[in-house]
Order: structure tokens, then sequence, then C-alpha cells
């Protein structure tokens, strides 16, 4: 069953009557939870704080939420659980649909023990305040409750587990579990309320090499439901499925998303019924027959998290804290990654790879992964995934003359696997068929020439842990890029072709766990097929994403702007790749390719040995300028500025201290007009004053003209001079001639703003911002 990652609580779970009101408190987040009557939890508000209030005003509220009763509905007021049940006339998704040979199917959960608990830094069950036979408890900081249900007439018994974070993310999760004969489970989905006033849904779709496009639409009557059913989170996954005032932006309207933390098939949705109630939910989705719990046997859903924010970036910050205080989250500087697939493909020689090597630590990369093709058998991609031996037609004395080379250069080493797929020419194939994932007594459709590793069957587990344990012991190996390059279709177990897709799922992640464990220091990036597995579930085991497998910078800045609405900088792999993107043909300057990759997780993608003297030189420059900023890159606050002008995307990370920032001023388009006007710079202090220049590597002076404020003065190689015979009526900066900037407080940038300068399409200005 899905694993679910619990933090360890600094107390002991506190024993509470299950009959109470719960306000769970952090970062400017409430929820307030009802559980009197001995019902399964309903949420009376999730959003903005509801400060400290006390039993009377928190009853006060959830009769305040009681909707009229409407003509030709059920009796009784709809309460809406965070499993929704039929039960209560709730018309809309149920939460849990299932049954017993047509029994069961509509359980009545009742409430038999609710335990809570404060996390770290939080003030433990801070009131607790008996009101007649209602009792009230707040937890401050963050927090969780764990409740116990059960209806034994359906015999079958729940655990809903409900937390709060410190960062103010709501989690959630529940476990079912069977008590009588087989009963076969079709979902078990949470969902999460959400106000009238949230008319808009934002989420995402995309394609390979075009991942988190997003879209809008209203929220109308009826269900906005999507369904990933590839096996895999998907390139074009909702990934965050997020409803809101119309019109919500980065920085206004509020807005409450939800994400499905699973890495298999899963399902999102947004939900309006007539009677004026708003959900939004997900959860697993099962194959047909793909959950039969047997007596006593249980299902336990991946974790659903629910985001409230006052725009996107407040959304986006309280996932990124979420993250990075995980005791798992990297916390060492991201190094400077060369990865050699668009450098080499499949023709790994030796000599070549190492001129490769020594040009890569020459201008300051600190790993060096090698690819597909190490393995035996592997000359194309129509042979040898599965056959993880290192080839020794290529590599007569293995991988060791590379290693100990980059080894010596000063950096890590990294190796490319596909531990979950095959190839029918393989040895491993031919010597176990009945491992190849099928159903129906046939092969699926192979895709990229491969097929699915069931790694469900035990024996092709434990096959392929041995043989990667093998090569991680032999070698001196720092990193993962676990790629996983295609879909899931017929996705069964031989030899009778029962659906596999969940047991593979959990397959992968205990591979990785188990991996992790023997090697505590491995890092692991998760690579399908480019941004096709960007998820909470795979992100618990690993430690950065492959955002898409295309580098070309202008799609890359809607991919990483938008894949960044999840995961913060630090996790999401940008390379700078060659000057013709092998995507989409388009050829970019090498600034433009470079300040794409500086905010995220910085790397190279190129064969270094063919670019210039001077491209090596501006290369270099700008892996020192990385280097000397990831520190605020990758622990900073992501702001993004509402667009003016649609064709400059203005965005930015400002330190948490809000000492400095970083801005990026992306020209995605020609504009109508000659000049952008005034950008604004938000998230500084309004108090502070700041200086604020233009970062400037290489010679950028082909297409720009520069406002004023940048201080070049008369050393602008020229420029002409205004009417008033001070004033420079056209800048253009000339190598060498670094910008001084203007001074300003966080507050004139919010507001006013700076003039942008002119450029041409598809280029890129860095703008640094310094307390005084």
């Amino acid at each position: 069953m899905p694993a679910v990652n619990t933090p360890s609580p600094t107390v002991v779970p506190t024993r509470l009557a299950a009959d109470r009101l719960v306000h769970l408190r952090a970062s400017g987040v409430s929820v307030l939870l009802d559980l009197r009557g001995g019902l399964l939890p309903s949420i009376v508000h999730w959003g903005a704080d509801l400060g400290g209030i006390g039993a009377d005003e928190a009853i006060a509220l959830a009769v305040a939420g009681v909707a009229p009763q409407a003509n030709n509905t059920v009796d009784e007021p709809l309460r809406l659980a965070i499993l929704p049940e039929q039960r209560t006339g709730w018309l809309g998704r149920p939460g849990l649909s299932g049954s017993r040979d047509g029994r069961a199917w509509s359980p009545w959960f009742r409430t038999t023990e609710l335990a809570a608990t404060a996390t770290a830094g939080a003030d433990a069950l801070a009131s607790t305040t008996t009101i007649a036979d209602d009792a009230f408890t707040t937890i401050d900081g963050g927090g969780s409750i764990r409740v116990a249900a059960t209806d034994p007439e359906a015999q079958l018994d729940l655990v809903v587990t409900i937390e709060l974070s410190a960062a103010g993310v709501l989690r959630a999760s529940a476990a079912l579990t069977n008590r009588g004969d087989t009963y076969r489970l079709e979902e078990l989905s949470l969902a999460l309320p959400v106000p009238a006033r949230a008319g808009e849904v934002l989420d995402f779709a995309g394609r390979w090499s075009k991942e988190r496009t997003p879209q809008r639409r209203p929220l109308t009557v009826g269900t906005h439901l999507r369904e990933g059913r590839r096996g895999r989170t998907g390139a074009d996954a909702a990934l965050l499925l997020t409803v809101g005032e119309p019109g919500f932006g980065f920085a206004s309207g509020e807005v409450w998303g939800l994400h499905v933390g699973f890495s298999g098939n899963h399902r999102h949705y947004a939900e309006r019924s007539t009677g004026g109630e708003q959900v939004i939910g997900g959860g697993e989705l099962f194959l047909p027959g793909e959950i039969a719990l047997s007596t006593d046997q249980s299902y336990e859903t991946p974790w659903v998290y629910g985001v409230y924010g006052i725009g996107l970036d407040d959304q986006a910050q309280r996932l990124h804290r979420h993250l990075r205080a995980r005791p798992q989250h990297p916390s060492s500087p991201r190094p400077v990654t060369l990865n050699v697939w668009e450098a080499v493909y499949f023709d790994h020689d030796l000599d070549r790879l190492l001129a490769l090597a020594e040009t890569a630590a020459a201008i300051g990369v600190e790993r060096f992964v090698l690819d597909d093709g190490w393995f035996r058998h592997r000359r194309n991609d129509r042979a040898g995934l599965g056959d993880w031996y290192v080839d020794d037609d290529v590599w007569p004395d293995g991988l060791t003359p590379l290693i100990d080379r980059v080894r010596a250069l000063g950096m890590e080493f990294g190796l490319w696997f596909e531990p979950e797929m095959v190839n029918l020419d393989s040895d491993l194939a031919r010597a176990h068929p009945e491992w190849v994932m099928q159903t129906g007594g046939r092969l699926p459709l192979p895709s990229r020439h491969q097929q699915v590793l069931n790694l469900g069957i035990p024996e092709a587990y434990a096959y392929i842990r041995d043989r990667m344990t093998d090569i991680l012991t032999a070698n001196d190996i720092a990193y993962i890029k676990w790629d996983h390059n295609r879909d899931l279709v017929d996705a069964g177990t031989a030899p009778g072709g029962e659906p596999g897709v969940h047991v593979q799922t959990l397959a992968t992640y205990r591979l990785m766990d188990e991996l992790k464990e023997r090697f505590p220091d491995l890092e692991i990036e998760s690579c399908s097929s480019g941004g096709a597995r960007v998820d909470l579930g795979v992100i618990e085991r690993t430690d950065r994403v492959w955002v898409s497998d295309c580098n070309d910078p202008l799609e890359r800045q809607q991919m990483q702007r938008w894949t960044q609405q999840l995961l913060p900088p630090e996790l999401l792999g940008a390379h700078v790749a060659s000057g013709r993107s092998h995507t989409t043909r388009r050829v970019h300057d090498l600034g433009f390719r470079a300040a794409t990759a500086f905010f995220g997780h910085f790397g190279i993608e190129w064969d270094l040995t063919k670019a210039t003297p001077a491209e090596l030189d501006e290369l270099a420059a700008w892996i020192e300028l990385y280097r000397s900023r990831r520190s605020l890159l990758h622990t900073g606050d992501l702001v993004r500025m509402d667009q003016v002008d649609p064709t400059l995307w203005v965005s930015g990370v400002v330190a948490a201290d809000r000492s400095a920032a970083l801005f990026s001023l992306v020209y995605v388009a020609r504009s109508d007009t000659e000049s952008a006007g005034r950008i604004t710079l938000r998230g500084l202090d309004p108090e502070r004053r700041y200086v604020v220049r233009p970062l400037t590597i290489g010679n950028p002076a082909h297409g720009y003209h520069v406002p004023p404020w940048f201080g070049v003065g008369d050393r602008a190689g020229g420029a002409q001079l205004g009417s008033d015979g001070v004033t420079p009526r056209s800048l253009v900066i000339a190598a060498g001639n670094e910008p001084e900037g203007i001074v300003l407080s966080g507050r004139a940038l919010a507001t006013a703003g700076v003039q942008a300068p002119q450029s041409y399409p598809e280029q890129s200005w860095l703008i640094e911002v310094t307390a005084i």
C-alpha cells in the first residue's frame, strides 16, 4: 500500500474525546474541524487564519456554515466530511466506492478515537475547553489529528489523518481496513471544501518536451475531472489543481490548491453541486479489480495536499517552505552538473569523454553524469535495457578509468539507470519473458522500443535491486539519473494478466528507499521522458527532477515557471544546452540559455569540446555567478510579477531576511509597444533601501537599449544625449562598462518600479537587488 511519511512527533499523541472541534493553526492558515456527533471530520473552515478563537466562536462558526434547507432535498442539513459520504445526501463524487459482492457500498462511519499531536516548534494542545457535551482544542504552529472510525454493519474500519505543517500546508490520508469477506475497492479519495467565491480553475496540461502548460476555466456546476492513466505522473498531469477568486494572479486573489502525492495512476477534481457546495479532491486511480481487500487487509491512500494562499506566489512559497523543512531535503550546495547525453548520445568513447570531463572541470563543473549507453548491448535504444552490467566491449577496464579521472578533477560522478524498463532484445527478457508486464495473453504495444519490467514480481525486483547495488558498490557513484521512458499500457502480471500499476508504483518507491538506505549519500534525480514524474510522492525519495527533455530556453521559461508552483528551484534540473536546441531547432544566445538555467539546479547538456574559447569563458563566468548566488537562489522566496506586457516575464527570488534579491527579466516575444514601461519588483522590505543594478556577463550589447537608471552615463559607447544635453537618449552597454544602478526603497520598487530596458525577443536581463 502507498507509504505515508509522517513526521516524527515531538510529543506523544494526546488522546481526546472523539466528539469535539479541533482548530489547527500555522503560518497564517487555519483549519477548523468538526467531529461532533461522532461523525467523520468535516472542515468548517480552511483558509486565512481565524485568530485565537475560543470554543463559543468555533461552535458559532460551525453553526454559521450550515446551509438552509432547500426544497426537494434530504430532510437534514447536508454535512460534507473530508471523506464525502453518500448516506448524508451528498450526490457528488463519494469518497469511498466499493462493495462486498454488492453489499457495504454506502457505509456510515462513526468515530471511535481521536488523537492529536503537535509538531516540532508548535504549542502542544494550547487550549482545551469543554462546553456542555462538546469540547474544543486548538493546536498552534502545526500539528495533526488521527481519527479512527468504524461501520460494524459494513465491516469496515477507517483511519483518517489530517496534518497542518508549520508552513501552513494541509495534507490528509485515509486507511481502510476490511473486517469481512473480500471487499473490492474502486475508489478512496479525499475532498477539501472551498468557498463559493472560488470560481475559477487553474491546472496544467502538456506533452513530451512541453510539460506544465497552464490552462484556466470557470468552475461551473458539475465535475472538472483530471485522470492520469499513464502509470506515471505524466507530462500532462494536473500537477496542482487550484481554484480561486476569478482573475487571481501571482500576488492577488485567494486560492486553494490540491495535489495528489502519488507517481502512479491518480485523479484530481474540482466539483460544484447544484446546492452550491464546492470541493477539490483526489486520490489514486485504480484499474478494474486492482484493489481487492481480503479479511483484515488494508489500503492506505497517498497524501493529498491542500495549499491555501493569497495569490499563487503565496501558495508556492508555502509548498517550498514545507519541502525545505523536511529532514531529507538537499542541504548541500546544488553542484553544477554536466550530463553528457546531448554531447555524445550512445557514442561512449573513453578519450572523448575524458576530454569532455577535462573541459568541464576547467570551467567549474562539479558533477559529471554518464547517461544511457554504458551497459551491455546498448549501442542504441532498441536493446540492452535490463542488462545492468558494464559493457566489456565498450569499457574493457570498466568505468574505473573515467570515474577515477572525474574524481581526480574534483567532480562527483553520476550514472544513468532505467530500472523499471526492459528491451525484448536483452538477456533479461530472453531469460524471463514472464517478467514483462502484460495482459490478455499478449505483450503491450512497444513504446520507444521497450516494455515495462514488472517489479511487483519479487524475483524481478530482487534482480534489479542486486544489479544496481553491485554497480553502486563497485564504483564511486554519488548520483543516479533515474529514467522512466514509457507509459504503462496493458500493465498486467503474467500469466493471469491482473492489473499491476499500483504494485509497480509501490515497488519503485521501495527500490528507491532501499538504495537510499544502503547508500545514504546517494542522490537520485527523477527523470521520466523528461518531466513526466514530477510529484510529491517521488520527491520524498529523490533530490531533484528533470523538468523536461527540452532544453530550449524559451520553452524552459514556461516549464520552470510553472513547475515551481509545486517545487522550489533547487529541485529543478535546468541545463545550458548547445546553441541550437535538439528538440525545437531554435538557436539562442548563450546568455539567454544560461540565464534560464540559472534559476534552477544549474547544469550543462552540451558538447563543451565543440564550444569556442569565448563561449567557455562566458559559461565559466555564469558558473561562477551561480556558485556565488546559489545560497540565495535555493533558500529564498519565489516571486513572480503579474504581467502588464505579456511579452515580458519578470520573476525572482528574495532572501528570507529581505536583504537581497535576484530578478529575471525575460523577453519571450516582441511587444506591440517600443517599451514595456515600468516594472515593479515586490517581496522586499518596504522600509529598507536597496541598490538595484543589472548583472552583465559577456557582451550583451546586441539589441539592448537601456534606461538611464542603469547608471552607465557617458561611458555607454557614444550614447546620444537628449535635448537637455544631460539625459542619454539611448544607452547601449559596451563591453567592460558595468552598470552602477540606482538606490530605491523596497516600497518604491513594489509600487512605482523602474523602467525596463528595450530588447530583442528571446533575451534576458538579471537584476540584482542588495540592501544598504
